[in-house]
């Protein structure tokens, strides 16, 4: 049979792929699937879990766990500050028997 000549933008598109790295995540992914033992009933809710697990570098991880650390920081202060704000408000709207604020 005759061998088809390759399409040079099929061509040029496959190097962009290799380039980006999309063809190695894409392959590691698929060799994850294939090496499950019992495979998933969503194959492709599979793939997508797998695909957000590989884009995420290192320095994506560390950049999200130090806004968590700063986030949760900033609670505890927002907290701390709610709570003593209520205490202030408290001296000077006492609370009645029925949880209401006395008038």
């Amino acid at each position: 049979m005759f061998a088809k000549a390759p399409d040079p933008k099929r061509e040029q598109f496959r190097r962009y792929l290799e380039r980006a790295g999309v063809i190695d995540s894409l392959t590691s992914v698929l060799v994850s699937l294939y090496e499950e033992r019992e495979k998933p009933s969503n194959a492709l809710e599979f793939v997508k879990q797998h695909l957000n697990a590989v884009g995420h570098t290192s320095a994506d991880t560390e950049a999200l766990q130090q806004e968590v650390t700063d986030l949760r920081q900033r609670c505890t202060h927002l907290e701390e500050e709610n709570k003593d704000l209520k205490a202030k408000l408290q001296l000077y709207e006492p609370v009645s028997k029925d949880g209401g604020t006395a008038n």
